[in-house]
């Protein structure tokens, strides 16, 4: 069986490294899944859930942020700048940051940059929020 040997990274650790059968991303145009001998690109990713079925056949699931995924044949590079597994997901700091963000965006009149960064936040945290909520469902 063909498989993938998939990296994602963000600037302060390797979040995963290892084989998989399929890679499922968040891209700009929606989910962009991956399996071996997909034809080669690169497109940026947006804050959400990247869904990795490893070689054994487990799904694991990772919230990550903004990014690019370079796909090859045999490879797949996710660069972004947050990657978490569910297991280190802490859903009630999630849920606070949602609130606040949420919060900030109906109570204050945020310029160009603080807006933008007050909307990635939120993005971020209800991603995290997406997968750890995932394991009930």
């Amino acid at each position: 069986m063909a498989l993938l040997n998939l990296e994602i990274v963000t600037p302060e650790k390797r979040a995963y490294s290892g084989s998989a059968r399929m890679v499922v991303v968040p891209g700009a145009e929606g989910e962009l899944g991956i399996l071996p001998d997909h034809m080669p690109l690169m497109t940026q990713i947006l804050p959400g859930e990247v869904q990795v079925t490893t070689e054994s056949g487990e799904e694991l699931y990772l919230a990550v942020g903004e990014g690019f995924v370079e796909v090859c044949p045999d490879r797949v590079s996710v660069l972004t700048d947050m990657a978490i597994e569910e297991v280190e997901i802490d859903e009630k700091a999630a849920e606070e940051a949602v609130a606040r963000a949420e919060r900030e965006l109906r109570d204050q009149a945020l310029g160009g940059e603080e807006l933008a960064t007050v909307q990635a936040s939120l993005l971020k945290s209800l991603a995290q929020l997406k997968v750890k909520r995932r394991s009930r469902h």
